[in-house]
């Protein structure tokens, strides 16, 4: 939670700096990351395939790729090169506006239309079990002709396998074109979502035993920072549904044909994780409530206890407090049995009340 509030800060933040300036003005992040922005180039087709790290110095080389009938994927890793990134934009002719998106991080999940390129946003979701928090990242996706060109907040991704298929030439991926690549990076990034929610599952099932056992702050505190978690990934997983009902919907010639179908399948499986998050969060409602329910529960038991020892004492108060009048003529006041009399008969009382209260089911 509170790595999602200092996020929140950074955002605004950065929109607070942005007041005046004209648009597509780039502005790197305050507090950069220590790690240094990388490039990484896969270029591929059915017989080829080329893999290596460009060095920043040497980024125009881009361009000697672009004209091959080839797929290249540039993956940046790191945003805070604004000049690297506006020289990406030169070679590859990205908008202005485009390139102050891709800085921008914290976008909404979108779909825009260039005018030779497709620009996606999308949020790339890790679950942290240290604290079961579920981290987001901006990646930023854009689809031109013959190339994918996607950008990275920071080092990790989920994109392991898509890079393992192709150098092992496995299915069909090195037989299409730039947009089966792009369907195949978007696909990954929403099959994750899958991993994540079954994290979240899987401490739902402990917290509700948690509940069950002990109803105490702690558990409290934990149901409601996983209904925040689901919050935030519910606000990631509904605008990229209708991502993908636009691209399906979306005749432009940098998706082909085959890739259609493959679009609607990932749009299923985003469906599907809508429903589990609304399945979860509904779940932990349902917990929520069983805490507050074991909460009253526990009270009315220690109010029940309270209770009958008030109500077991309060014949005894009324004993003793007969007999701790100041009266010179009471009865049995100097009887030689009086004391031990009245201390059975207060005793007899009290188990005789306990139980009729045991007999009644009252305790």
């Amino acid at each position: 939670m509170t790595h999602r509030i200092s996020r929140f800060r950074e955002i605004l933040a950065r929109r607070r700096r942005k007041i005046g300036l004209p648009p597509g003005t780039l502005l790197p992040p305050e507090r950069p990351p220590a790690e240094p922005v990388t490039v990484h180039l896969i270029d591929y087709d059915a017989e080829h395939f080329e893999e290596r790290a460009i060095a920043l110095e040497e980024i125009e080389t881009i361009l000697s790729y672009k004209d091959r009938p080839t797929v290249t994927w540039i993956d940046v890793t790191g945003l805070h090169d604004i000049r690297l990134i506006q020289q990406l934009g030169k070679l590859l002719s990205i908008h202005p506006l485009t390139l102050e998106d891709i800085v921008s991080t914290g976008q909404r999940p979108k779909l825009e239309e260039g005018d030779a390129y497709l620009y996606i946003v999308c949020h790339m979701l890790t679950f942290d079990a240290r604290d079961y928090s579920v981290e987001a990242e901006q990646v930023s996706l854009i689809l031109g002709q013959g190339f994918v060109l996607t950008f990275q907040e920071r080092s990790g991704d989920v994109f392991d396998p898509v890079r393992e298929r192709l150098r092992q030439q496995i299915g069909r991926i090195r037989q299409r074109d730039a947009s089966y690549l792009a369907y195949a990076l978007l696909d990954v990034i929403v099959d994750h979502y899958f991993v994540v929610l079954e994290a979240i599952s899987e401490r739902a099932e402990q917290l509700e035993a948690e509940v069950l056992e002990r109803a105490d702050q702690q558990v409290q505190h934990e149901l409601a920072a996983l209904r925040r978690e689901l919050i935030g990934m519910r606000r990631a997983v509904w605008p990229l549904r209708e991502v993908f009902a636009e691209l399906q919907r979306l005749e432009n010639p940098l998706i082909a044909p085959e890739t259609r179908p493959f679009l609607r399948d990932t749009y299923d499986h985003i469906v599907q994780v809508i429903e589990i998050v609304e399945s979860l969060r509904e779940l932990l409602a349902g917990l929520t409530d069983l805490y507050l329910s074991q909460l009253s529960h526990r009270m009315n038991e220690i109010m029940k206890v309270l209770t009958l020892v008030g109500t077991i004492f309060i014949p005894l108060t009324f004993i003793a407090g007969i007999y701790g009048m100041n009266f010179d003529y009471m009865p049995e006041l100097h009887w030689r049995y009086g004391y031990p009399a009245v201390m059975l008969l207060m005793l007899v009382l009290a188990l005789g009340m306990l139980y009729a209260f045991r007999r009644r089911g009252w305790i």
